[in-house]
């Protein structure tokens, strides 16, 4: 009887164990997180196009010495990183504080 209450019991209620969700896809996370931040995607590809122009300057270097270089493209790609970075912190500062209407 102690078995027959108890499935009788969670019958009723709602299931204790969690429902499995699909798993978004990649893309679709990268949509959602675009719209949450937009300068997060304007960042990613900021640092591909500074790595690929670096790259396609490997070859017309000269005589700098290929540790400069790598070094002139890392700084590159991380100013450009941040300042994507700092764009979007100013940006969500403004919607959170200056474009919010008051309630």
């Amino acid at each position: 009887t102690l078995f027959r209450s108890a499935a009788s019991m969670t019958s009723n209620q709602e299931s204790v164990l969690p429902t499995y969700n699909e798993p978004a896809s990649q893309t679709s996370k990268l949509i959602r997180k675009s719209k949450e931040s937009p300068f997060v995607p304007i960042g990613m590809a900021g640092f591909a196009a500074v790595v690929g122009y670096g790259l396609y300057k490997l070859r017309s270097r000269g005589d700098t010495k290929m540790s400069v270089h790598l070094i002139h493209m890392r700084v590159g790609a991380q100013g450009f990183v941040v300042g994507a970075m700092t764009c979007g912190v100013l940006y969500s500062m403004y919607r959170e504080y200056w474009a919010k209407p008051k309630e």
